[in-house]
């Protein structure tokens, strides 16, 4: 979902194209954001398409209430990738989608308005939620979670391989004041980080894991997965772009299961019509090309699996 401070739309060409739009087809897109997609499906629907737009955030809802007053094939839910199938059935659509369209990750927007809390470059208070009105915050958790749990977390959803002597760090510090801003973590990490990778801040690894975890991000994409798998009709295209190697190994993983079918024990004499195979993968992963990363390098990571319904 990333790009600049307007929001560039990440991959919107090749993304519009792998959805392989019909005149009438009706489209999901799971991450509105600030409409970048949404208005290019549009544009490729006919009178009779619908277009469902979905987010958890309530700035992004604010913009598409404001796209759907001039769009009538709009309709707009406020809601995470697990209410999926909820909204499919209360629209009555299950079955009846003929494409789904993932963008993950944190938006532009959220990265770069400092009051959300997401990013390590802008002093703001220590948020992260994707929606501010759920749940605890991140300055909560990490201000009243154990060490171990806090290591745990950097180590699980970040990658960080000095996660225990950050936690250590983070658990020091917090008893002589509270963590409440996003400059004081990403100090506080950058002062225990004592090996600094080329390219990245410090704090890159323990912030993406913690927003990660205040959000159950990888959660709630295994399950919009799954429902979105059930909501498409035969045919219908299912579209992800992620932007981090630990989004990418859910959707593959995904992906590869359902395209591969269901799991027999070994040696059982099975045929390939038995496996139940539900997907079949669109093309190779499709990265940014070189003009689009070079005008916006946020796209420089991002990588989009495509897979048709086949059962």
């Amino acid at each position: 979902m990333a790009g600049n401070s307007l929001h560039e739309t990440v991959l919107k060409n090749e993304a519009i194209s792998a959805l392989n739009i019909i005149p009438g087809g009706v489209i999901i897109d799971v991450t509105f954001g600030r409409g970048g997609h949404s208005k290019a499906i549009l544009k490729q629907l006919g009178t009779e398409g619908r277009l469902l737009a979905v987010d958890r955030d309530p700035e992004a809802i604010d913009e598409a209430v404001q796209l759907q007053q001039q769009d009538v094939r709009l309709e707009v839910a406020h809601a995470p990738f697990s209410q999926l199938g909820e909204l499919a059935v209360s629209k009555n659509i299950q079955g009846k989608v003929s494409g789904v369209l993932f963008d993950l990750g944190v938006s532009s927007p959220q990265l770069d308005t400092a009051e959300r809390g997401f990013s390590f470059m802008k002093e703001g208070p220590l948020d992260m939620r994707m929606n501010p009105l759920d749940g605890n915050s991140a300055s909560h958790w990490i201000n009243s979670a154990p060490e171990k749990e806090i290591a745990n977390v950097l180590f699980k959803f970040g990658e960080e391989r000095f996660s225990r002597r950050i936690a250590r760090r983070i658990v020091r510090e917090r008893d002589l004041e509270p963590i409440l801003t996003t400059r004081q973590l990403a100090d506080i990490v950058k002062q225990a980080n004592p090996a600094w990778e080329k390219g990245k801040h410090p704090a890159t690894r323990s912030f993406q894991a913690i927003r990660v975890f205040i959000n159950q991000e990888f959660e709630e994409i295994e399950k919009g997965l799954s429902q979105a798998l059930s909501v498409l009709k035969v045919g219908g295209r299912l579209v992800v772009i992620s932007f981090h190697s630990l989004e990418d190994r859910i959707v593959k993983k995904f992906m590869s299961a359902q395209a591969k079918g269901d799991n027999f024990p070994r040696n059982l004499p099975v045929t390939s019509e038995m496996l139940n195979p539900r997907l079949k993968t669109i093309s190779k992963p499709i990265k940014a090309s070189a003009s689009e990363i070079e005008r916006n390098p946020r796209a420089r990571s991002a990588l989009m699996r495509v897979a048709e319904k086949i059962a």
